[in-house]
């Protein structure tokens, strides 16, 4: 539910609890899970929560003739859609979403954190021609400290992204990343699997599940 503060209706923070997506997030958790096995969660999880976070899509009326009748039935009005990983780790969660909306657009935010101002920088933004005409799922696994979140978004709405049109997904949420992505941008709707407990002094999520970039590409 969205929440208002100071006259500004705020994005709704929406944690899935579905029995599935807990029961494989908490398989990906465990430290003996393979890099295979987490390539997979991550799809599968990323899929599962694809139907919560689709579910407001735009449908429209059309006439169908079934074996038996004609009659008027619904389907997607054709929302132009598109899909933003933030590199490396979101490109995990891009093909579990796409099995859903096959014909979706994918463009592409790089971040890297300076090492003196500890501040997330741009380092390439590779998008669909229309983007300012686009419903955005900005997805990564991790929403730790929140500025990597803020600084893609940032990049989408310096392109001419609509506020209104952008959604974030991830796994897990530390609440840090949580208060500063909605101090930052209150108007974006956050999707997690979970939120977490809190950032440890590394700004790694406790208990979080490790590095996901590491862990989904076996570097690590």
């Amino acid at each position: 539910m969205n929440i208002e503060k100071e006259g500004t209706i705020m994005g709704k923070l929406e944690v899935i609890k579905h029995p599935l997506i807990q029961h494989k997030l908490s398989i990906l958790r465990r430290t003996d899970t393979s890099t295979k096995a987490f390539r997979e969660l991550v799809d599968e999880i990323a899929m599962l929560m694809g139907y919560e976070v689709l579910r407001e899509l735009p449908l429209e009326d059309v006439e169908i003739e079934t074996p038996l009748v004609k009659t008027t039935l619904k389907t997607l009005a054709g929302k132009k859609v598109a899909i933003i990983p933030i590199l490396r780790a979101g490109l995990g969660m891009v093909d579990g979403i796409l099995e859903l909306i096959p014909a979706a657009k994918i463009g592409h935010v790089g971040m890297y954190h300076d090492h003196d101002t500890l501040q997330p920088v741009e380092y390439f933004v590779k998008l669909p021609s229309d983007i300012s005409e686009r419903q955005l799922f900005v997805v990564d696994p991790m929403l730790a400290t929140g500025g990597s979140a803020v600084a893609a978004i940032d990049a989408l709405l310096k392109r001419g992204a609509q506020p209104s049109s952008i959604k974030f997904c991830c796994l897990v949420a530390a609440p840090e990343g949580v208060e500063v992505l909605r101090k930052a941008h209150p108007d974006i709707d956050i999707y997690a699997a979970a939120l977490d407990e809190r950032l440890n002094e590394h700004g790694y999520i406790l208990p979080g599940l490790g590095d996901a970039g590491d862990r989904l590409f076996g570097t690590k």
